[in-house]
């Protein structure tokens, strides 16, 4: 990509995320046009998705798809225990890459040991020989990342086709069809123009990102964005959904003992599902956190329906970390402080 900052990328971070199409295209040929061993849906009345971390936000991405569209809840779950609800009217839905995660592991026994239907995203692990055990499905990671960050596409089609399959959301694969194209286009044309992803990151700067984002798309993209800041660029930040932050986030930013100086960006990611009043609620909360902001800068998305949209914004919020880690020299694979973490569990 033309006009982009060179940085250290020990495990190919920018290729890997630039290859989102690629990996949503190939998951949904491994999957193929049938699940087996999913149970009737008739017998389902409420869904759980299991995950921790970028395996977990598969989950998000899946649910936020799904749920305009679905005729029972679905819940997103990150922990040790799942909720009290979970009996054999539940299907669990369960994302590790390692399938090793082991927040996810205690939960999903716990959940099985109440009666639940379980299917599996995982290339291995406890997860899977627990799935083997229960005979479930298992579906697997394809064409995954360097790391899990990197692997979206591949965790969350497979997780979305299920939800197709038992009637929760109708026209997934159609939908999923749709957003390789738009982002093949994105890719393609950001190879050429890089300048969206310089211009956001010029406005970045060395500040702390700020992100709002309506609707389950936006929330879930503002979500993205922060751990992409997190993870790549080694970089504190915080996101909010609109519009309850305009009744609790909003008045920090203006109050007295506010920011002193503008060390912040907020940044309004924007999508065509908004609710008619979420446009005039970006609006005010720009106009009234102006002095604390350091600039506030609107990211539409682009595609055609919400799962290109949600990708796009993805893929925009990702590709813009790698830049502002580049300028800062970070190389934005590596985790070492997770790393020390797991090993201390």
């Amino acid at each position: 990509m033309t006009g982009l900052t060179a940085g250290p990328d020990s495990l190919g971070m920018r290729e890997a995320f630039l290859e989102l199409p690629d990996q949503i295209r190939a998951s949904l040929g491994a999957i193929g046009d049938e699940i087996g061993g999913l149970p009737d849906s008739n017998k389902i009345h409420q869904v759980l998705l299991l995950g921790m971390g970028d395996s977990g936000f598969g989950g998000d991405v899946a649910a936020a798809s799904a749920r305009p569209f679905a005729p029972i809840p679905i819940v997103v779950y990150n922990g040790y225990l799942p909720p009290s609800w979970v009996n054999s009217s539940t299907l669990v839905i369960a994302l590790s890459e390692s399938g090793s995660t082991e927040e996810t592991l205690e939960s999903l026994e716990a959940a099985v040991e109440a009666g639940a239907s379980l299917v599996a995203v995982t290339n291995g692990g406890e997860l899977e020989k627990l799935a083997r055990r229960a005979s479930a499905p298992v579906l697997p990671v394809v064409n995954a990342g360097p790391m899990p960050r990197a692997s979206l596409g591949s965790l969350t089609v497979p997780a979305m086709l299920a939800l197709e399959q038992i009637g929760v959301f109708p026209g997934a694969r159609a939908w999923l069809n749709e957003a390789v194209g738009h982002l093949e286009q994105r890719r393609a044309q950001l190879a050429s123009d890089a300048d969206p992803i310089v211009a956001l990151a010029e406005k970045i700067g060395d500040t702390i990102p700020i992100i709002y984002g309506g609707g389950a798309i936006g929330t879930t993209a503002a979500k993205r964005w922060k751990f992409a800041m997190n993870h790549n660029v080694k970089r504190p930040a915080f996101w909010a959904s609109m519009p309850d932050l305009c009744h609790n986030e909003l008045v920090g930013w203006t109050g007295e003992s506010g920011p002193a100086a503008p060390g912040f960006t907020q940044i309004q990611l924007r999508h065509s599902s908004e609710h008619p009043q979420t446009a005039g609620r970006f609006e005010f909360v720009g106009a009234k956190s102006a002095d604390a902001m350091n600039a506030t800068v609107t990211v539409e998305a682009m595609g055609d329906g919400l799962v290109a949209e949600l990708f796009d914004l993805v893929m925009l919020g990702d590709l813009t970390s790698i830049e502002l880690a580049a300028r800062a020299g970070v190389d934005p694979g590596p985790l070492p402080v997770v790393d020390e973490l797991k090993a201390q569990s």
